[in-house]
């Protein structure tokens, strides 16, 4: 397995030291961790503390045929079909995305930063046409024109840099490649009624029996707060660094309701409205030729 120049995975020492950079409080401390690790260093470490139970969760792992059937239509809908094309599924995480590809009859290549997270999706995917790596979305190190597709998944959202990451993109699509970008604004309410599903999911929640947050919250929130996309990552402006960086033919989509269906049945009250509250959607677009 290859490892890209400058990675480096983290051993139990880092983990140890996340865990000790929250204090008592539940805020994360001012400590030399900030100054040693870069942020994607911190994104890294922080998905892979998260990695054990990431596949507990729904709207992580695929818990039904539902949903399963509603996310290839989706990327269907966007990528479409094939057999022998190339994708490239960036922070691949656990393989949920690389599996839905690989089913549309792409041979996948996934990039995570997370070692942890690899050693689960390998285990999940183990006998298909998916190859898995640890890799940086912003410098893949993949050779130019090498892809028919590129996807991710709740990715750009906790990029450093999207602007550069989406020109690394477009230089690994072949001519006439397309590029399939799930994601979420957590900040901003979506458009129509999602201030009143923020409100009517507070009220929940204060009838809900909720255990206290706990330090991953405090953590998430810090690193969250330094991204490019701090302030809300909406759709509008991932299409526009998308034309930036050289992409037509740019769609957004908010028609995930079969996919929020389907993993709501699997949520507490409180958490459906919350997601539903949430701008979500698919922003896609392709390589001119």
């Amino acid at each position: 397995m290859r490892t890209p120049a400058g990675f480096h995975t983290c051993p139990d020492q880092c983990f140890r030291a996340l865990q000790t950079a929250i204090d008592v409080t539940g805020t994360p401390a001012m400590t030399a961790l900030h100054h040693n690790l870069s942020l994607k260093d911190e994104i890294r470490d922080y998905w892979s503390m998260r990695s054990e139970s990431f596949d507990s969760q729904p709207g992580h792992e695929i818990f039904s045929a539902d949903e399963r059937r509603a996310w290839l239509a989706l990327f269907a809908r966007h990528l479409g079909e094939t057999k022998g094309g190339k994708a490239l599924d960036l922070a691949s995480g656990t393989g949920v995305i690389s599996l839905l590809l690989a089913e549309l009859g792409y041979s996948v290549t996934g990039l995570d930063l997370s070692e942890a997270m690899l050693a689960r999706a390998r285990a999940k995917t183990a006998g298909k046409p998916i190859r898995l790596y640890a890799g940086d979305a912003e410098d893949t190190l993949e050779a130019d024109g090498s892809y028919d597709v590129v996807a991710t998944r709740h990715l750009v959202w906790t990029l450093p840099n999207p602007p550069a990451s989406f020109r690394e993109w477009f230089r690994v699509l072949k001519p006439g490649g397309r590029v399939a970008i799930v994601d979420v604004d957590m900040t901003n309410p979506r458009p129509g009624n999602g201030r009143v599903l923020r409100l009517l999911a507070r009220l929940a929640k204060r009838f809900a029996k909720l255990p206290p947050p706990s330090a991953h919250a405090a953590l998430h929130a810090d690193i969250v707060s330094r991204v490019y996309f701090a302030r809300g990552c909406r759709p509008e402006e991932v299409a526009r660094l998308l034309g930036e960086a050289g992409f037509v033919d740019i769609r957004i989509d908010r028609d995930l309701h079969a996919i929020h269906r389907a993993q709501g049945r699997f949520m507490p009250l409180h958490q459906r409205l919350e997601r539903a509250s949430q701008d979500r959607f698919l922003v896609s677009a392709r390589k001119p030729g």
